[in-house]
């Protein structure tokens, strides 16, 4: 389930060591690293935490892992997504510690090859990211930079990030209402994508990217991505479809929209890809893609 906070191979804000998953988190209370090993036979999974948050996300460990997910209203008429909850009947939609932790690298992703968002956000990490509190610095692993010190980066340093104005301006916006943000959306989810797509650079793919990891939010479907509606209706059809077409398909789901989209992904369904990855840019120049 912690699969899709996870950014690519080596992410310096998570790390799979000696039976635990390590993250490095930003919570309200401050910078933690958490330490979490699986449920067990006897049913009992095993936290430690260090660092000013350790409290907080040690408070927030039930929600961090999807207990306060409810699937009880997803009964899937269509046979494959029947069969794909039958096998992964626990699956369980958790949440970050902060909605900051959400906002930053997917903002990054904005725009991108994934090549492209992987090396904008281990660089931010890398210059501007702090090392994880207690045994998690040992581990190479980092936090995100806080609202503060996204405010205080300056422009050339941005593009050595590789990272473009357009997401830039977006990151350095969210900074100046991050605290807004991290007591607002969790209060009043229902408002969550207004509030966000309110803000200049956040549509409704970056919306509902930040409201599936940041909340947990069940039926925030990444409409506007490259590959999801593709993947989704080649999978549920055999034929790959659009965001109308998606839309029309997942319709019967709501509020699960999201539980859909997590089921077909972590089934390693597909269209077939042929031809070469598209490559990443020489260059960043502002453009039009999802937001």
């Amino acid at each position: 389930m912690w699969g899709s906070f996870k950014r690519g191979v080596a992410d310096p804000t998570y790390r799979v060591h000696d039976g635990f998953h390590w993250r490095a988190l930003n919570s309200t209370a401050g910078a933690a690293t958490l330490a979490v090993r699986p449920l067990d036979a006897a049913g009992v999974v095993e936290a430690h935490a260090w660092g000013p948050g350790a409290e907080a996300v040690l408070d927030l460990l039930p929600d961090l892992l999807g207990a306060a997910d409810d699937p009880s209203g997803f009964q899937p008429s269509d046979p494959l997504l029947a069969e794909l909850h039958r096998l992964r009947p626990h699956l369980r939609l958790g949440r970050t510690a902060a909605i900051w932790d959400a906002l930053v690298p997917v903002v990054i992703e904005q725009k991108v090859t994934g090549q492209e968002a992987t090396i904008g956000i281990r660089s931010l990490l890398a210059r501007h990211g702090q090392p994880a509190p207690g045994p998690g610095a040992g581990l190479g692993l980092r936090t995100f930079p806080t609202p503060e010190d996204i405010r205080v980066i300056p422009s050339w340093e941005w593009l050595a990030l590789h990272i473009d104005p357009a997401r830039s301006r977006t990151l350095v916006t969210a900074a100046r209402v991050a605290d807004t943000l991290e007591r607002v959306l969790p209060a009043a989810p229902s408002l969550a994508d207004e509030r966000l797509r309110s803000l200049p650079g956040i549509g409704i793919w970056t919306s509902a990217e930040i409201r599936a990891r940041a909340l947990g939010d069940a039926d925030a479907v990444s409409f506007g991505d490259y590959h999801v509606a593709r993947d989704i209706g080649w999978a549920l059809t055999g034929v790959e479809v659009d965001d109308d077409g998606l839309a029309e398909l997942l319709e019967p789901y709501r509020p699960h929209r999201l539980r859909v989209q997590r089921l077909v992904m972590y089934a390693g369904l597909h269209r077939p890809r042929h031809g070469p990855r598209l490559a990443p840019r020489t260059h960043l120049p502002a453009r039009r893609s999802r937001t």
